[in-house]
């Protein structure tokens, strides 16, 4: 019951925010385009406020609908900016005194207990690289360069006299519009805008494909069914399981229930995209390649399990584990009773045959001979013997 509470106010502090954003994106465009104000604050509120109040009002309903999708992601940084923005998206809705307005503080005012009641669903931090931070305070210096030179020199540009007007120039020469509204006139003032506008151009690129590049690739090893490297660089003391098949979908399973890190390698890519829907991380490559169980940190891994309906591309994935990493502990399933011995000379611990466990199970339960769960253990434990003594 609690856990359902807990998905259900997520959801409910999720669409209310994203409503909100919504809302006053609406009204501050309607209120923008719209005639003389009217409203119970009419009389107080001066209408270049409203007016202004209707530009920061859109601008802040895009900021929510950014937060509210950092909600959806869980991120604690989208908590705290939805925090802030909806107050402050209720009071520029009075202040547009608008009868359209309505509704949008009254949805920031439901809102915001919601969210803020819902905190400790929202814990993802925002993990950022060393490159990508470095990339922001590029963007950032670049335009707080631009902006502060322009102001040094307002008295060698046409239309700089303000600190907007610097903001403005910095923009307007980052974005590569150039209205032609701000041109300098002499030739410090143009040394300076070129190398402002190198600067600005550079430092966007840069931030544009460091921060949102990673995203896309996401985007696409998730529809491909592939890790990107840095996912793989994190693993750590996972199980590694090479090959998918019918055994190995109650392995996933046990594992995921346990909370185990495990990575499963496998060359279809139908198959790889449905385990990614599920959640499961998969590495799309030949579970007996080197390069593959390389990338897939064989070295780190606790364990490896090969439990695919082929003996034989179970045999060769082994061989290749075993030989990357001749420590880690490898635990196969035969789909032939035949080949136990072989995947056990092949590197495997543990040689697990389905077929002889089930054949035990059904004659004792069909005898009544006892406990069918204290059985399988035995056969376990005497086949896991059996593998150590063969490897010995």
């Amino acid at each position: 019951m609690a856990e359902w509470r807990e998905r259900v106010g997520g959801r409910a502090a999720v669409w209310l925010a994203g409503a909100a954003a919504l809302v006053s994106v609406l009204v501050g465009i309607a209120n923008i385009s719209g005639g003389a104000p009217q409203g119970p604050l009419v009389e107080v509120v001066p209408a270049a406020v409203s007016r202004t109040a209707g530009f920061t009002g859109t601008l802040t309903g895009f900021l929510l609908l950014l937060s509210a999708y950092g909600l959806n992601r869980s991120y604690r940084s989208a908590w705290y900016s939805t925090v802030v923005l909806l107050p402050l998206s209720a009071a520029q809705g009075l202040l547009q005194t608008s009868e359209l307005s309505y509704p949008l503080v009254g949805l920031s005012v439901v809102a915001w207990p919601v969210v803020a009641f819902n905190r400790r669903l929202f814990t993802r931090e925002v993990e950022l690289t060393v490159t990508q931070w470095a990339a922001l305070a590029a963007l950032v210096g670049s335009l707080g360069y631009s902006t502060a030179g322009a102001y040094a020199l307002r008295d060698q540009f046409g239309s700089v006299e303000t600190l907007t007007d610097a903001v403005y120039f910095s923009v307007v020469t980052a974005s590569t519009v150039g209205y032609g509204d701000v041109t300098p006139t002499s030739q410090l003032a143009k040394w300076f805008t070129m190398s402002a506008l190198v600067l600005n151009v550079a430092s966007f690129a840069v931030a544009l494909g460091v921060l949102f590049t990673p995203a896309i690739e996401a985007r696409l090893t998730n529809a491909l069914g592939r890790m990107t490297e840095n996912n793989l660089d994190i693993l750590e003391r996972h199980v590694l399981v090479l090959g998918h098949g019918e055994l190995t979908e109650s392995l996933i399973e046990e594992l995921a229930d346990a909370g185990v890190d495990f990575l499963l390698v496998t060359p279809d890519e139908a198959v790889a995209r449905a385990l990614r829907d599920r959640g499961v991380d998969v590495l799309t490559a030949d579970p007996s390649g080197e390069e593959p169980l390389t990338r897939a940190k064989i070295t780190e891994a606790r364990a490896v399990v090969a439990a695919t309906n082929d003996d034989a591309q179970d045999a060769l994935a082994i061989l290749t584990a075993r030989q990357l990493n001749p420590e880690v502990t490898i635990v196969a399933a035969a789909t032939d009773r035949e080949n136990e011995n072989k995947l056990k000379r092949a590197g495997a611990d543990t040689v697990i045959s389905p077929a002889r466990i089930g054949g035990h199970l059904l004659v004792e339960s069909a005898l009544d001979r006892g406990d069918s769960e204290a059985v399988a253990r035995e056969i376990l434990d005497d086949e896991d013997g059996a593998g150590g003594d063969e490897r010995g």
